[in-house]
């Protein structure tokens, strides 16, 4: 029997909660979103900086989310939350 290994994605999901929708991001763009956050702890207005990502999409024929590469899409930073998997 084969040994069975977990496969690390490119993309880490976030979940927006200003559009309440799912989001990939690049795991190495990742970095920017945990340097903002170091940076800007305790300040209550959170400044705007964007990132570029990916929004999630149902796929009819297998029933779940899937990644939608045709559009790159801007996302604030301070909207998004990681999602725990």
């Amino acid at each position: 029997m084969g040994i069975l290994r977990t496969i690390k994605s490119d993309y880490e999901m976030y979940e927006n909660h200003s559009l309440e929708c799912f989001v990939a991001i690049e795991r190495d763009d990742c970095k920017q979103i945990k340097a903002y956050h170091k940076a800007n702890k305790g300040k209550k207005p959170l400044p705007s900086q964007k990132i570029k990502g990916y929004q999630f999409i149902m796929d009819e024929e297998f029933e779940s989310l899937k990644i939608d590469f045709s559009k790159e899409m801007r996302f604030e930073i301070r909207d998004l939350v990681k999602v725990k998997m």
